[in-house]
């Protein structure tokens, strides 16, 4: 049984296996664009300090994980609602250009998208956000497109656009098209709970997992998240690696990559939830899902920005053998 068999372990009467799928994933979520600048220290009081180096650039969980898919040769489309600023063309250019469908990219007339700021400090590549979500109107229930859905092999999602996320899911469960969940350090809310429970493969954070479960140990997190039904649990946690488990007992952690050097780790989950899913695509084993995975992070944090430093699927495979032949 494959990686993805494992994680769906439910499927309608009803459901339809045989549409045509045009994409590989489907992402629902929020897309931001990023300003990132390095700094010697966070300003603790009012000054002017001089950035080393900075770079505007597409972000936003669900959305830097489909450019990491299209990276490594997927074919994905962003679901979103994004405004009529330059902020909008931005995120909708940087799609284009990654690869990315923006069919079912809604650009509101009068309206502002998303930016965050952030400073990365030099010397560690500590990050602090300051996030502006502009007034763009959320994706209502009954503007998820079913066509884009039943089209594809996996919806990947966040719970941003929430009650679209809900309908979203439950429409692909009809469909028998897998669901996979994001769930970011402190993102966990109750209303989240429902969502997780239609979802089959449920990767979050460290800090996403105890606080769902009430609990600091991560194997008892698993576990609790696995009971509200998905099929697949991951728990990441940066360079502690990331804690694997499934519905049939299958349990491992999947130490971190060490990287020459690391300058930025914004976007690594991210990468690492593309990567993932890439490896279902392409049916293998939990283990090497996770092994992927995580070479893709690691490769990730090596420049400035989420997605700068987003390796090909052959710069990954390259880069895992060299790390064997290492070790």
């Amino acid at each position: 049984m494959d990686c993805l068999d494992k994680a769906i372990q439910r499927k309608d009467d009803d459901a339809i296996t045989s549409a045509p799928k045009r994409f590989d994933v489907v992402g629902l979520g929020v897309s931001t664009i990023d300003l990132f600048m390095v700094v010697d220290d966070f300003p603790a009081h009012e000054q002017v300090q001089r950035a080393e180096s900075s770079l505007l650039q597409g972000g936003g969980p669900v959305a830097t994980a489909l450019v990491t898919l299209a990276r490594l040769g997927c074919r994905t489309a962003m679901i979103d609602k994004v405004g009529d600023d330059w902020r909008g063309r931005l995120i909708a250019e940087e799609f284009a250009r990654e690869g990315v469908s923006t069919d079912c990219l809604a650009v509101v007339q009068g309206h502002t998208s998303s930016i965050a700021s952030v400073l990365v400090r030099k010397r560690d590549a500590a990050r602090t956000i300051i996030y502006s979500p502009g007034d763009a109107p959320e994706l209502f229930p009954g503007e998820v497109p079913r066509e884009a859905i039943s089209g594809a092999r996996i919806l990947h999602l966040n719970g941003r656009h929430l009650q679209a996320c809900l309908a979203a899911a439950r429409l692909a469960k009809k469909l028998g098209v897998p669901v996979s969940f994001d769930g970011g350090a402190h993102r966990f809310s109750e209303p989240l709970r429902e969502l997780i429970g239609l979802t089959d493969v449920c990767i979050v954070a460290r800090q996403f997992a105890q606080a769902f479960s009430g609990t600091e140990d991560l194997e008892t997190a698993g576990r609790a998240l696995l009971g509200s039904g998905p099929g697949v649990v991951v728990i990441t946690a940066g360079s502690d690696g990331s804690w694997v488990c499934d519905a049939a007992g299958q349990s491992f952690r999947q130490p971190a990559f060490d990287v020459d050097s690391v300058v930025d780790t914004t976007g690594a989950g991210d990468a690492y939830h593309g990567a993932f899913l890439c490896g279902i695509l392409k049916n293998y084993g939990l283990e090497r899902c996770a092994r992927f995975a995580s070479a893709v992070a690691a490769l990730n944090t090596g420049k400035l920005g989420g997605r700068s430093a987003l390796p090909s699927f052959a710069e990954t495979e390259r880069f895992l053998s060299e790390y064997q032949r290492r070790g």
